[in-house]
């Protein structure tokens, strides 16, 4: 079983606002006592909310759906009913929110503690102690609780790490990772041993400290999906240095080099932004036989290729021995201070935290069709919204929603789509007989 998860897909549903009452005061000593319908509550919101101490959406993996409470309905004596509590749900640091609908970026949650409403809750009806005018003092009308928000949303975890260790598999990456943090990845002599992202601390002795991670699968047509590479190529693009890890211990002089110029391949066809990154060459296996030649021979290619921007500093080392591990770890910390905390803007900009519905500006505000019946079909998200929040037991009710309709223009568009006396409306479920 899988015990790393970092992207998944979920269905959010708020709650329901309650439902306002129609009441009135039935007080001994107090004629006309006039209408008393408290309105409802508010229903919960579904929030995200970040927490450090999770590296995984592993948790999503049999709970995909989330529903909040709906708010209590109002009470007589004009009582308000109760506001749900809000679902809060927590993921990772990392993690990027978006609209599976839309393809809209919602959020990107970076910081310890942050919030995000992905679904907002319904506000409660109003009772009959609204409605109350001087022309009506004792209106029979309430509203019903206002439909939470519903959507479908795709999490992405991108894990937050300083550094980003990269290479072929079986460079040394996840070995270099075990020998500079506490972390204890899989380490065995054949390809694709680690499966996985492994996240450690590095702890200089001058009291400086960063994340380092080591990113597996990356093969020629990684950004293709070849290999792990495309799985796990976005938990690259948070990470401010890289550390290209080259073997030197190879048999063939010229596999070195053919490899680095793969890997920058890769990273340039995901995203062109990653080779702005600082990358420092690491070489590795330096204490193989055919280690000093190979690097010799790396060094002197690297000097006459006309298509880099700039020479990359190689540090040669030997996670085995040690040999070389601790002043690149100190050149490496070196860079981090100069280096900006997160500067890639192509695949998730920092999205600043404030929830945007949809917009009903962007949508008509009704629509009319026709069954094959004859039956007129009414629907549209205000329509729908203001239908589902009138409440049909009572005819002052159904009064209020048909003059609500015919100030939004439907009276006039059936009677534009030809409609006739008699003919009937449908709207969801309720169907009724339109009169000239």
């Amino acid at each position: 079983m899988p015990t790393f998860v970092d992207q998944i897909k979920i269905e959010v549903h708020a709650g329901r606002g309650g439902n306002g009452m129609v009441a009135f005061r039935r007080e001994k000593y107090v004629p006309n006592g006039g209408p008393a319908g408290g309105d409802g509550g508010r229903g919960g919101s579904i929030i995200l909310k970040v927490d450090e101490g999770l590296r995984t959406l592993m948790d999503f993996r049999y709970h995909r759906i989330f529903k909040a409470k709906n708010g209590q309905n109002g009470m007589s004596k004009q009582m308000t009913g109760a506001n749900a509590q809000d679902t809060v749900i927590a993921v990772p640091q990392g993690t990027t929110v978006r609209d599976l609908t839309t393809g809209q970026l919602i959020g990107d949650l970076v910081e310890s503690g942050q919030e995000l409403v992905i679904a907002k809750g319904g506000r409660g009806g109003r009772g009959n102690m609204r409605f109350a005018t001087a022309k009506n003092p004792a209106p029979e009308i309430a509203e019903n609780g206002e439909p939470g928000e519903s959507r479908e949303i795709e999490l992405e975890l991108k894990m937050l790490a300083d550094v980003g260790l990269i290479g072929f598999p079986s460079v040394g990456k996840s070995t270099l990772l075990s020998v500079v943090t506490g972390a204890k990845p899989k380490i065995a002599a054949y390809e694709f041993t680690t499966l996985v992202p492994n996240l450690g601390m590095v702890m200089l002795p001058d009291g400086r400290d960063f994340a380092m991670a080591d990113m597996p699968g990356l093969i020629d047509g990684a950004s293709k999906g070849v290999g792990l590479g495309l799985q796990f190529l976005r938990h690259i693009e948070r990470t401010r240095v890289l550390l290209h890890l080259v073997d030197m211990g190879s048999q063939d002089p010229d596999q070195a080099i053919e490899r680095y110029h793969a890997i920058n391949h890769e990273l340039a066809t995901y995203d062109p932004e990653l080779l702005k990154r600082p990358q420092i060459v690491v070489a590795t296996k330096m204490d193989f036989p055919d280690a000093p030649e190979n690097l010799k021979r790396f060094e002197a290619m690297l000097a006459t290729d006309d298509t880099l921007a700039q020479q990359p500093e190689v540090f040669a080392i030997s996670a085995v021995t040690h040999a070389g591990v601790q002043e690149l770890m100190q050149t490496t910390a070196n860079l981090l201070e100069v280096t900006p905390e997160f500067d890639s803007n192509s695949h998730d900009e920092q999205m600043v935290v404030e929830y945007t519905g949809p917009s009903e500006d962007q949508e008509p505000a009704f629509t009319i069709s026709r069954d094959d019946d004859g039956t007129w079909v009414l629907g549209g998200a205000k329509l729908d919204r203001l239908f589902a929040m009138t409440n049909l037991d009572h005819e002052e009710s159904q009064m209020r929603f048909a003059r609500q309709l015919r100030g939004m223009g439907v009276d006039e568009a059936l009677r534009e789509r030809g409609i006739q006396s008699g003919d009937l409306v449908r709207i969801e479920d309720f169907v009724f007989e339109f009169i000239q």
